[in-house]
């Protein structure tokens, strides 16, 4: 289904990065508000330092936002990421992009996000694997609001359906 996860994880300081990379994924495509940060927030040391843990696993980065420049350069360069403001996303264009930029291809790409409508869809549309991490906060803009009701719906589908799983990315996500 579209809107469901390859695989989710509470955050992204969970994510074993080298064992990502030992199941052969070369570029991660990150969404910024609430899947690294709260909404409009910088990036703090605890982000620095996560994007630094990426790099040395081997694994290269590009932020991915439907933000404008403004919001997104910034924090990329606070992290030292790529990055593609204005995305777009659910469509694929952005993550195309992202792995043109990277250097990589569907089979060695995840992208790793908080919501359903934008970034799993996003995935699934570029047809790359995805991560779908617990929002960081509850205060966002409405009409995310909005969303998040739906998302529920598709959320307890999500854990209740049987689906394909792809357990090597979940092994590699889970176990430390």
């Amino acid at each position: 289904m579209r809107f469901f996860p390859t695989a989710d994880i509470s955050s992204v300081y969970q994510i074993n990065f080298k064992r990502l990379y030992g199941i052969g994924i070369r570029g991660l495509i990150f969404d910024i508000d609430n899947t690294l940060v709260e909404h409009d927030a910088p990036a703090d040391e605890g982000t620095v330092r996560l994007f630094e843990t990426i790099r040395g696993a081997g694994i290269g980065t590009c932020l991915l936002s439907n933000n404008q420049e403004k919001r997104v350069k910034p924090f990329a360069e606070a992290v030292g990421s790529e990055y593609v403001f204005k995305a777009g996303k659910p469509s694929p264009k952005g993550c195309r992009e992202a792995m043109e930029i990277m250097h990589t291809d569907e089979e060695s790409t995840l992208l790793i996000g908080d919501q359903l409508f934008t970034d799993v869809w996003c995935a699934y549309n570029a047809g790359i694997r995805s991560v779908l991490v617990s929002r960081i906060a509850f205060h966002e803009r409405f009409w995310i609001h909005l969303k998040r009701i739906p998302e529920a719906l598709l959320l307890l589908l999500y854990r209740i359906l049987p689906r394909r799983r792809d357990r090597k990315l979940e092994e590699a996500l889970y176990e430390n």
